[in-house]
């Protein structure tokens, strides 16, 4: 992962930087978020995002970028993104379980109410549910439509 701040990082040492953040003023709301956005160019570029937003105290993030074979069925791309958030989300969630790191997780999704993606986040929305997580949408998702959008440009 990659983060402005602190550059190229593990996932181990993203976990310190993030336990280290919200010990800063424990007392504060956080939003834990993973979200993934892609960009079709020779290849698709994919930007996974773990943002941490600390309700009036700002927030830090992490993201990794990985080029995969083109996808250009929009259906099969939002299905990968969501895909690669889930198992991003999966991992972070148990090693806060395992290092008793009590905060929620939520997938951030770049599909809105507005235009083709619409008919596709019902689908989306009940299987990260499923898979435990809340769902976040337009224009809500910021960790996938600001942040991992940013950067798959």
């Amino acid at each position: 992962m990659y983060s402005i701040t602190h550059g190229y990082v593990t996932f181990e040492q993203m976990f310190d930087i993030i336990k280290a953040f919200i010990k800063e003023k424990p007392d504060s709301e956080y939003h834990i978020s993973v979200g993934t956005d892609s960009q079709n160019h020779d290849l698709t570029k994919t930007i996974q995002v773990v943002a941490v937003h600390g309700v009036g105290n700002g927030g830090i993030f992490f993201y990794e970028e990985k080029k995969i074979k083109k996808i250009t069925n929009l259906h099969q791309k939002l299905l990968y993104e969501t895909n690669a958030s889930l198992n991003l989300a999966a991992r972070l969630a148990e090693k806060f379980k395992n290092e008793n790191f009590n905060y929620a997780i939520s997938i951030h999704v770049d599909a809105g109410p507005n235009g083709p993606s619409k008919k596709i986040i019902p689908e989306i929305s009940a299987w990260v549910r499923a898979c435990g997580f809340d769902c976040k949408t337009k224009p809500e998702s910021y960790a996938a439509s600001s942040i991992a959008n940013k950067y798959s440009k």
